[in-house]
Parts: structure tokens; C-alpha cells; sequence
């Protein structure tokens, strides 16, 4: 691309730490880039993507390319702020106030932030106090839903729609796909600096899209929160949902059964009873994995690093299914027994559920 005076850039800042459930970032990525491709103002921008992103990352691509759109993607943890990698590639939150005190250093090249992470409502008001749009979410929001919602933003920033536009086209494209989340992104919004204010109600938010309150009433509300948090004091984390949430537990310390007192087929059965709960669309690839976990079981001499390679490709998909979190009581005691027989190499599957040694 010629380097145009005009052209706009926007950085994706995508993070899916090893510790925490796969998010389809790289689906939700291509999917921005379509939309810009073939919009009718498709040379006015150029994006630019950062994988993997750390901490020491984000300045550096601020100072580097000087965004006028940064567009995060990945898991959020609330109040504690945005889940960016460390150098182990695990989770290192990045707090709500340095996330503010560095956007306020670029407030003069920067325009909009989106953060398409859950309950990143309070990143957004602390950020808007330097940039003039920054698009959060109040909720948990599926993967699903932060794709299709980036789509239709991009759709019609591609288009040429101011970003208010851009955000309530976001928004009707969830209700348009009968993704019933549609109320979870919020925007807060002003005219360029020294502007009037767009909204003049206290929350200076766009109208219906509060971060208090929605405008549905009861009957209509979204009522599935996707998050999860067990325990007490968080001493591990990890995530538990399908979610964009990542889910602060406590790793529970408990005590294994003696292998040689473990019937592995009926705790493999329990197992595969309790997931099938769940709503996942990897539920062929969820019950071929534990077939596979069965036909080893039942040969003369199991190989028991087989069996937990099958159930880890379980888990590893089940976890990705909405309302995982609900199934995981139901699953301790019998993953319990599991590790038991299966030895101290497979240990790790625990802490799916929150427990350790």
C-alpha cells in the first residue's frame, strides 16, 4: 500500500492466553478485513494486526503506527481489566487505570477505542476521559456475537457512517441475526474535542444503551451471565465459559483416591453424561474423543497417556461451549477419580475444574 496522507489506520490487538479458553480471534479478524475490502471507502483505511499482544506491546504499536481506530479482541476480567499474554504466553491483566493514563498520551491521534471483551464497561468509561468514542461491553458476550457485531461496525465504518452509525449498525446486526445480545455494547461518545457533548444525560452514553440499566424491560432482558467465579481468594486463573470472560477461581486443593479403587469406565461414563448437558457445536468431536478414551480402556493393557490425550481433546472442546460453568460440580468428583487412575502425568486436568494437589 502507497503511503497516503489519508489513509486511516486500525490496530487489532488480539490476545487468547494458553490459560484461558479459544476465542475465534482470528475469524473475527478476517472478518473486519472483508468488510473493509469491499466497502466503497476500502483505500481510506489499512489495518494493521498485532497476535499474541503483551503488555510491553501496546505502546510500542500506539507509537509505531499511531492508530486512529484500536480495536482489542480477546477476554476481559472486568474491573480487573483487559487479558493481555505475558512472555510464558499466559494471562497478565492489564489495569483499567494504566489502560486510561496510555490512551491519554495519544488522545490527538487517537478517535475511537473498541474493546470487544466482556464487562469491559469500566475500560470504556476510563478511557473516554482522553478519547472521544470507545465502544465497551456490559456484559459477557459470546464469540459469536463480538464477531457478528464487529462485522456490521466495520460494514458501515467502511461504508463511511460516523462511528455512532457504525455502533447502533453493530448493534441492529445482532438483532438482525437474532443474536439476542444486542444490548450488550455500549458507547460512549462526544463531537471531536472542544465539541459539544452528543448525549446530555448523566451517563453521556447513546440513548437506550446505558451502563446502568438497559432500556428492555423485563421480560425481554438477557438474563444468562455467562461469567463464573469460584471460590474465594483467586490464587489461579483460568476460563470455564465459551465466553469472553475470563473466569477468576480459586484451584481447591484435593485429595485422590487410590488408582486401583477408580472404575474408570463408569467415571467415563459420568463424565460424558455431564458434558452432554452442554449446547457445543463440537459435540461429534466432544463424543469421538471420549469413544477413543473407551476403546483404550477397554483393551487387555490400556495405555493410560492415551486416555488422558482423548480426554483433554474432550475438555479442551467442551470448555468452548456456552454454560460450561454449570456442569462444572458435576464433573469434579469424577474427574477426580479419573486423574487418580490416570497417574500424576495427567494432574493437569484439574485445574478444568478448578481443583489441584
Amino acid at each position: 500500500m502507497s503511503h497516503n496522507t489519508y489513509v486511516k489506520t486500525i490496530l487489532i490487538l488480539a490476545a487468547n492466553p494458553t490459560n484461558t479458553s479459544r476465542l475465534r480471534l482470528d475469524e473475527e479478524v478476517r472478518e473486519i478485513t472483508a468488510a473493509l475490502k469491499r466497502a466503497k471507502n476500502r483505500y481510506e483505511y489499512q489495518i494493521v494486526t498485532r497476535w499474541a499482544t503483551r503488555v510491553e506491546d501496546l505502546h510500542r504499536a500506539l507509537l509505531e503506527y499511531q492508530p486512529t481506530i484500536v480495536h482489542f479482541c480477546g477476554h476481559g476480567d472486568g474491573s480487573n481489566g483487559l487479558a493481555l499474554e505475558n512472555n510464558f504466553g499466559q494471562v497478565q491483566l492489564l489495569s483499567t487505570q494504566a489502560l486510561a493514563r496510555l490512551f491519554g498520551l495519544f488522545q490527538d491521534t487517537t478517535e475511537c477505542v473498541l474493546l470487544n471483551t466482556c464487562y469491559s464497561k469500566d475500560q470504556a468509561e476510563a478511557i473516554h476521559q482522553h478519547i472521544d468514542y470507545v465502544v465497551g461491553m456490559n456484559r459477557a458476550i459470546g464469540d459469536v456475537a463480538a464477531i457478528k457485531f464487529a462485522t456490521g461496525f466495520y460494514d458501515a465504518l467502511g461504508a463511511g457512517r460516523l462511528i455512532e452509525e457504525c455502533f447502533a449498525i453493530g448493534c441492529t446486526f445482532l438483532d438482525l441475526q437474532e443474536i439476542p445480545e444486542d444490548l450488550t455494547p455500549v458507547l460512549k461518545a462526544r463531537r471531536r474535542r472542544n465539541q459539544t457533548e452528543i448525549t446530555t444525560n448523566s451517563e453521556n452514553v447513546i440513548p437506550g444503551k446505558s451502563f446502568k440499566d438497559d432500556s428492555r424491560s423485563d421480560d425481554n432482558k438477557v438474563t444468562q451471565n455467562r461469567s463464573v467465579s469460584i471460590g474465594g481468594n483467586v490464587t489461579g486463573s483460568a476460563v470455564q465459559t465459551g465466553d469472553r470472560n475470563v473466569a477468576n477461581i480459586q484451584f481447591q486443593p484435593v485429595s485422590l483416591p487410590a488408582p486401583e479403587s477408580v472404575d474408570i469406565r463408569a467415571e467415563l461414563k459420568a463424565l460424558q453424561e455431564a458434558i452432554a448437558l452442554l449446547e457445543s457445536p463440537d459435540r461429534r468431536k466432544i463424543e469421538n474423543a471420549f469413544a477413543d478414551a473407551e476403546d483404550e480402556v477397554n483393551k487387555p493393557n490400556p495405555d493410560k497417556n492415551e486416555v488422558g490425550k482423548a480426554l483433554d481433546r474432550a475438555f479442551d472442546y467442551a470448555k468452548r461451549a456456552e454454560g460450561f460453568a454449570s456442569v462444572v460440580e458435576k464433573l469434579k468428583p469424577h474427574l477426580t477419580k479419573t486423574t487418580a487412575w490416570l497417574g500424576e502425568n495427567w494432574h493437569k486436568l484439574l485445574s478444568i475444574v478448578g481443583l489441584g494437589i
